[in-house]
């Protein structure tokens, strides 16, 4: 038995995140992967666990096996099938000539042509996966079978230099499957130096690219608030005042989620130092009841003893008389927006991106798996990832160390 798997740790289903399941059906289900090839990909243990994620989150049937269409038959005659045949070939051929001539003029008058590392690459690959004749292709490109194999052999022995880093991405990962280059350097750079890896942060934007890794960024914005009232508004009294230490200016704002039972608010209010959401109220409508909730959340995890500041937008949660009884009870003073201008209150625009972009990434099923999502992912947003704006700490870290 090798060494490895004698270390190799017994995974149960409270090891995965609601997160990564559901990222994990969702690339099943979008074709990306079959079941297995994603607990190949994945490493899962188990032999049906993806399949299991796949039948309690997936959107499709999979309580019954898949049957494949039958295929109609040709009726191509032998003559039309050869002058088909004839046609591709030469259909080919034009767009072979075609992309040399592309090639030829990238690499004379840019400077961009393909790099003989990345054409012996490609050729090994082909001949890996269409077994064509390797010394005939080399030929054909004027490069040596001998520099063709000494490449792979190079390439071999990185992939197995490298190969403790993939694991340490897919730990990360299960965790926050959207994290950065940048982040996620940050966070397995110890374990990198503890192995003896020399691999640079441009070192490891290359790897995740190679493997597949990169992550693409999401925009989505909707508008939530209704500022056009009668109730009474408050001044900005941001314009005035930066926050110096934790718990001194506290940010609000309501984002909206939707499950399959239909669209659901998060309520969150967050410490404008630290970046750590302090507290929050996931519900079906964005009373001031709700809102008010995840308010005295945050007001039950101060720590700190000085006076705050409420920042929020002009919404009719935050101007109504429940919500400003509860900041005047705690002496808390209330800030808010000049009218709708979502950059004034860009702090907690920025913590929902986060969350929507980087977290809450897949439809639940209802309120109540998107709740658990909810947690995790805040749990898991103060506690673990690191903040380009914080030094590349954690909020808590952060708010546990500036609070005085």
């Amino acid at each position: 038995m090798r060494s490895t798997d004698k270390q190799r740790v017994k995974r149960t289903q409270r090891d995965y995140t609601l997160g990564f399941k559901l990222a994990v059906v969702e690339q099943v289900e979008k074709g990306d992967f079959t079941y297995k090839q994603a607990q190949r990909h994945y490493g899962i243990q188990g032999r049906s666990t993806v399949l299991t994620w796949l039948r309690k989150h997936g959107k499709l049937d999979w309580s019954k096996p898949i049957s494949m269409p039958d295929m109609p038959k040709s009726k191509e005659t032998p003559a039309q099938k050869i002058k088909r045949l004839e046609k591709e070939i030469a259909d080919l051929k034009l767009k072979n000539d075609v992309m040399e001539g592309m090639v030829d003029i990238m690499d004379n008058e840019y400077g961009a042509g393909i790099p003989k590392k990345v054409l012996r690459q490609y050729l090994w690959r082909e001949k890996e996966t269409r077994r064509i004749k390797l010394a005939t292709v080399c030929r054909a490109f004027g490069i040596s079978r001998q520099s063709v194999y000494q490449a792979i052999k190079r390439s071999e022995a990185k992939r197995l230099t490298l190969a403790p880093v993939k694991e340490l991405i897919g730990h990360w990962r299960k965790y926050m499957p959207r994290v950065g280059t940048r982040k996620l350097y940050k966070l397995i750079k110890p374990d990198l130096m503890k192995r003896g890896i020399k691999l640079g942060r441009d070192g490891l934007f290359t790897y995740l690219r190679l493997e597949g890794l990169l992550v693409s960024p999401r925009k989505n914005y909707t508008k939530t608030t209704n500022s056009k009232h009668w109730m009474r508004k408050h001044p900005n009294l941001l314009k005035e005042h930066k926050a110096t230490k934790a718990e001194e200016v506290l940010v609000s704002d309501i984002t909206y989620l939707k499950s399959d039972e239909g669209t659901h608010y998060l309520s969150l209010t967050t410490d404008a130092y630290s970046r750590k959401i302090m507290g929050y109220e996931l519900s079906d409508e964005m009373k001031a009841s709700d809102v008010v909730k995840a308010l005295n959340m945050s007001i039950g995890n101060k720590r700190y003893s000085h006076q705050a500041i409420h920042h929020s937008d002009r919404g009719l949660q935050y101007c109504s008389d429940e919500y400003q009884q509860v900041l005047n009870k705690h002496g808390i003073k209330p800030s808010m927006t000049d009218g709708y201008d979502c950059y004034q209150n860009a702090l907690a625009e920025r913590i929902n991106g986060i969350l929507k972009q980087e977290f809450l990434l897949y439809q639940c099923k209802g309120i109540a798996e998107l709740k658990q999502l909810v947690d995790e992912s805040i749990y898991i947003y103060n506690e673990m990832r690191p903040h380009l704006n914080l030094e590349m700490k954690t909020p808590n870290q952060v708010h546990n160390e500036k609070g005085q």
